[in-house]
C-alpha cells in the first residue's frame, strides 16, 4: 500500500472478496522527499486506509537495499552517460524481489499491488502472462515487463480490470481518504525543490560538456552538466543555423562531448539491447513483436534480432539504460519480456 488510490482500492477489493489481507508499506528512502511513494504523508495515508478497511498494517524498512539496488545504480548510470529507469529497477529488486520473497517467508499466498495491468493464467489455465490494463491511458504493463512467470504466479493485480475513473469511484463510495489523491509522477528520492541536478551534485561532480554538431564536427555550444543530458533530448541544446532545434544524438560523459543533430537524425530503426528477460520463453531471432520504449509511449511493430530490436519504421532514439518492453506480435496486449537499450545504432 503506497498511500495512493490504486493500492487502497486493490486492498479493499481483496478484503471484500473474503481474502485475509494485510497492508504493507515500504520505507525506501531515508532522505528528503516530497513526491512519489516515500513521503511521511504517503505512509500515513496507507496506514489510515488500512484502518478504514479494518486491516493490519506493517511498514517494512528496505532503505539499505533501495540505496544499493536503485539509488547507487541511478547515480552510476548518469556518470556513465546512461539514462536509468529507477522505478523499473525498484520493481525488479525491491517490490517484486525483496517484498515478494518476504511475503512468502511470512506465509502469504500472494502479493497484490495497485498497478494497472492484468495477469491471466493464475487460475490454473497455464503459465501466467502479463497483459495491458483495461485502462489504456493508465496501463502500467511497461514498468512490470521484467517480471517472469515465476514471479507473476504469486502476484495479484486487482485494479487491472478497472479504469482509473472506476477506481476513484470505488474509493469514493468506500469513503477512502485517498479517493481524490493525485497520482505520483516523480522519482520518489528526487526532491522537487532541488531536482535531478541538485540530487546528483550532492553525490558526484558534474562536468561541463561541449556540444558538437554531428554533421560538421564543429563545437556549437556547451552544457553545464553532460551527466544530465539524455539521448533524444532537445531542450537546452539551442538551435542550429537553420533555426531548427538540435537533438542529442550521443552522450560521452568521459570525453565531455554531446553530439547533436536534426530531428531526422534523432530517429533510428535499430536499438541495440542487453539483459533480455522473458515472461515464459525467449523470442527467437527474426520473430515479430511490438516494442514500447517509455512508460507512456506507443508500442511499434518490430523484429527481434537477439541483441537488438529493429523497428519497421524509424522511431525516436532510445537512450542507453532505458527499458524496451516487448509485446506479442500477434497479441499486442500480451507482454513477452523486456530488455535494456545499450547504445544508439
Amino acid at each position: 500500500m503506497s498511500g495512493g488510490v490504486d493500492s487502497s482500492v486493490a486492498a479493499a477489493l481483496l478484503a471484500e472478496a473474503g481474502h485475509d489481507v494485510v497492508g504493507a508499506t515500504l520505507k525506501l528512502w531515508g532522505g528528503a522527499s516530497d513526491s512519489g511513494c516515500c513521503s511521511v504523508a504517503d505512509v500515513d495515508d496507507a496506514r489510515r486506509v488500512a484502518e478504514q478497511l479494518g486491516l493490519d498494517h506493517h511498514v517494512f524498512n528496505f532503505t539499505d537495499a533501495f540505496e544499493a539496488s536503485v539509488v547507487t545504480p541511478y547515480v552510476s548510470d548518469h556518470v556513465a552517460g546512461r539514462t536509468p529507469n529507477p522505478c523499473i529497477e525498484c520493481n525488479r529488486a525491491i517490490k517484486f524481489g525483496l517484498l515478494l520473497d518476504r511475503s512468502a517467508r511470512l506465509g502469504f499466498d500472494a502479493l497484490a499491488t495497485g498497478h494497472h495491468a492484468r495477469i491471466v493464467g493464475n487460475d490454473g489455465g497455464g503459465e501466467p502472462r502479463l497483459r495491458r490494463g483495461a485502462d489504456k491511458h493508465k496501463d502500467q504493463s511497461y514498468v512490470l515487463s521484467m517480471l517472469s512467470a515465476r514471479e507473476l504466479a504469486r502476484v495479484v493485480l486487482p485494479v487491472g480490470e478497472l479504469t482509473k475513473v472506476e477506481v476513484r469511484a470505488r474509493a469514493t463510495r468506500l469513503g477512502l481518504r485517498t479517493a481524490d489523491k493525485p497520482d505520483s509522477q516523480d522519482v520518489c528520492f528526487i526532491h522537487s525543490a532541488r531536482g535531478r541536478r541538485g540530487f546528483l551534485e550532492q553525490r558526484v561532480p558534474l562536468h561541463r560538456a561541449e556540444v558538437v554538431d554531428a554533421a560538421s564536427g564543429e563545437v556549437v555550444g556547451t552544457v553545464p552538466a553532460g551527466e544530465l543530458v539524455t539521448v533524444g533530448q532537445r531542450r537546452g541544446l539551442g538551435v542550429a543555423a537553420d533555426g531548427h532545434r538540435r537533438y542529442a544524438l550521443t552522450v560521452d560523459v568521459r570525453a565531455r562531448r554531446i553530439t547533436v543533430g536534426s530531428a531526422a537524425d534523432a530517429l533510428a530503426r535499430r536499438v541495440p539491447v542487453e539483459r533480455a528477460g522473458w515472461v515464459v520463453s525467449a523470442l527467437r531471432g527474426g520473430e515479430r513483436a511490438y516494442a514500447q520504449t517509455s512508460a507512456h509511449g506507443t508500442a511499434a511493430p518490430c523484429t527481434w534480432e537477439g541483441d537488438a530490436v529493429v523497428f519497421d519504421e524509424p522511431q525516436p532514439l532510445v537512450a542507453p539504460g532505458q527499458t524496451v518492453a516487448l509485446y506479442d506480435g500477434a497479441d499486442p496486449d500480451a507482454v513477452l519480456g523486456a530488455a535494456v537499450a545499450t547504445a544508439v545504432a
